[in-house]
């Protein structure tokens, strides 16, 4: 109710700036350790015990400024990033747009991010899930040894790494999702993440791969080989489209990836490809235009294990969390399932 009060007023500053108002704010949001999960929605994904289903999609916090205080909201678990070696300043500016008509939002923001010095390390003792996202700089010579260098980086601070190839606001990126460039990649990443872990008491952190939801058959068919055969941890379905669904938005001409309702039945979709074509052996995570606990409810009917958000929170505020989670447990009761697990892929 509060949030639906301020938000004419957080409206009036351009997107970006109202965002690094919202991170801003976080900070003051009294945070402890996290403790043991319990209850009826935890969960556990790649061997990793998740409190409920819901996290926060990368992007909301790209230099883990606030991982703590997402959980805190009521999340279940918080994906930083994207973060590159180098810090970026990303594409010029303006280039965060909020589609009100639409329930949308468009970026090309370009992965500004601080760089690969994360201030993650001083939250480890605090327990709780928080993913990792990395990417490589705009201008690297070789991307592949950039996503290993992260790895390497980041692997004794992430509960999970998610490897970014999707997004389509670097060019040349999504390049990387190809058969025997992604097997390269990967190759890499994992070899980093397992010699990472030999140094570091052996952590070993699962990776997840985030993949677009403008792909065709054929490559959902390779994704799907290759990350079985390399025994991903998860993959997560799925990054902004490129594609532009009918928009009422004025903003709706401008480049870059679109998030929000608009996506909701592509990434629906592109979910339940991955799904049969990973037999269901595969853990997806479902992301894009997810809202309502209903949304969420149907990704995991379809075969997601967990999901997540971003766009919906800057348009119902900071408790969709508690909304949705709260919803979740009631619509797992009364559907008949003990726990959410039981109920992923049901449908």
């Amino acid at each position: 109710m509060l949030y639906r009060l301020l938000r004419p007023a957080i409206f009036l500053f351009d997107a970006e700036k109202a965002h690094r108002i919202a991170v801003n704010s976080l900070k003051f949001v009294p945070v402890g350790k996290n403790s043991p999960a319990t209850g009826p929605l935890t969960t556990q994904v790649a061997g990793i015990t998740f409190p409920n289903p819901l996290g926060v999609a990368a992007g909301f916090d790209k230099d883990g400024e606030v991982p703590d205080a997402l959980l805190t909201l009521g999340f279940g678990f918080a994906e930083v990033g994207s973060i590159t070696p180098r810090p970026q300043e990303g594409n010029p500016k303006p280039r965060l747009f909020r589609l009100e008509e639409d329930r949308a939002v468009i970026n090309r923001m370009g992965f500004n991010n601080s760089g690969g010095e994360a201030r993650l390390a001083k939250r480890l003792w605090r327990g709780g899930v928080v993913g990792i996202n990395i990417g490589a700089n705009k201008d690297s010579a070789d991307r592949i040894a950039d996503y290993a260098a992260m790895a390497n980086m980041m692997a004794p601070l992430a509960s999970y790494l998610a490897v970014n190839i999707s997004s389509p606001n670097t060019p040349g990126l999504r390049a990387l999702q190809d058969e025997g460039a992604l097997t390269a990649l990967l190759d890499a990443v994992i070899g980093v993440r397992d010699m990472a872990a030999a140094m570091h008491g052996g952590h070993s952190p699962p990776i997840f791969l985030k993949v677009a939801p403008d792909l065709e058959p054929a490559d959902v068919d390779a994704i799907s080989r290759i990350a079985l055969d390399k025994k991903l941890g998860a993959l997560i379905v799925s990054n902004t489209t490129i594609a532009r669904p009918p928009l009422q938005s004025p903003h709706a001409s401008e480049a870059g990836g679109l998030s929000g309702a608009p996506l909701k039945d592509m990434a629906l979709e592109r979910l339940r490809d991955f799904r049969k074509a990973t037999g269901g052996e595969m853990p997806l995570v479902g992301v894009g235009g997810i809202a309502t606990a209903e949304d969420a409810w149907q990704r995991i009917r379809a075969g997601a294990s967990l999901v997540q958000l971003y766009s919906a929170m800057i348009y119902r505020g900071p408790g969709i969390a508690r909304e949705i989670t709260k919803g979740l447990e009631e619509l797992m009761w009364r559907d008949g399932f003990a726990s959410i697990a039981e109920a992923v892929g049901s449908e």
